[in-house]
């Protein structure tokens, strides 16, 4: 049971990266591998705040700044620079390691008998593993509530119009290069936010524990789509939390199975093929009776 609940609470706070990722990769087509990056640059930013004694809710607020720069950089190199998207993310991500290491001095920091945002007093008093349930509960609904206010917004209409068509968005006086740079900030300050949060909740930072963070986020944003289909926006918001719990419970199934931990990247890998292939396969499957259906009414 402690294992499902742990899953669960790790599912809301990885929720936050899915989320960022959604912004980027669904909403404005942008293939973004600066997350590879922000990820420990938002759990180095906290963390080494935290050790300095600053307080874990504005160290994590730092964190969400400090992806919101890596983005901006991203932006930059895309809209005044020229460079592709995807070469743009790997520029950066590049570049933020060895600022994680000027940030925590060396390649791992501890939060050994610190406090942090899961110390709080009515945390402390809930059952093991529930902390991260309930705090992570917190946090992705406000950080969805503000997103699909965000979205409602004139300006938020504007960032959604762009990645739908930036030429059909430019001709009617929206700015895609303005909604390049804010899109990838936002985007990426919620991924350095999840960074902050689920390193506080693991107790340490290290400066490789970005590897693989796309494939996460991916994984959750299209588990919500396979599983939970024909939804509005503000909806598939909260699905793509959903996503990540269901991810995280598949791959709990599988280390359950007898499968070793270190293949955990492998799996993930499989999995997000497997569900990336699904509509396609249920596609072929649909057309095969459609015909077999004409085949015997012939």
């Amino acid at each position: 049971m402690n294992l499902i609940v742990s899953a669960i609470g790790q599912g809301f706070l990885w929720g936050l990266l899915g989320l960022g990722l959604f912004l980027s990769f669904r909403i404005m087509n942008t293939t973004d591998m600066t997350v590879e990056g922000t990820f420990p640059l938002g759990a180095a930013v906290s963390v080494s705040l935290i050790v300095q004694g600053t307080n874990p809710f504005l160290a994590t607020l730092a964190a969400f700044v400090a992806g919101a720069l890596a983005g901006l950089v991203t932006a930059l190199l895309i809209t005044k620079g020229k460079i592709p998207s995807l070469l743009a993310g790997i520029l950066t991500m590049t570049g933020i390691y060895s600022i994680d290491l000027m940030v925590m001095g060396k390649s791992n920091v501890s939060l050994l008998g610190k406090k942090t945002i899961y110390s709080l007093a009515f945390l402390q008093k809930l059952p093991q593993y529930f902390d991260s349930v309930v705090a992570g509960t917190i946090l992705i609904v406000l950080v969805t509530c503000d997103l699909i206010w965000f979205l409602s917004t004139d300006f938020g209409q504007a960032f959604i119009a762009t990645g739908d068509n930036p030429q059909m968005a430019k001709s009617q006086g929206i700015s895609p290069q303005q909604m390049t740079v804010a899109g990838l900030m936002i985007s990426n300050g919620l991924v350095g936010l999840c960074g902050a949060v689920v390193a506080q909740c693991n107790g340490y930072a290290d400066v490789n524990m970005g590897m693989g963070t796309i494939v996460i986020a991916l994984a959750s944003i299209i588990i919500s789509e396979v599983v939970f289909r024909n939804l509005g926006l503000a909806s598939r918001l909260f699905a793509v939390s959903l996503g990540s719990i269901i991810y995280r419970l598949l791959l709990l199934a599988v280390l359950q199975v007898g499968l070793s931990s270190n293949n955990l990247n492998l799996i993930s890998s499989l999995v997000l093929s497997a569900c990336m292939m699904l509509p396609q396969v249920e596609e072929k499957l649909r057309l095969k009776q459609t015909f077999m259906k004409g085949f015997k009414h012939d």
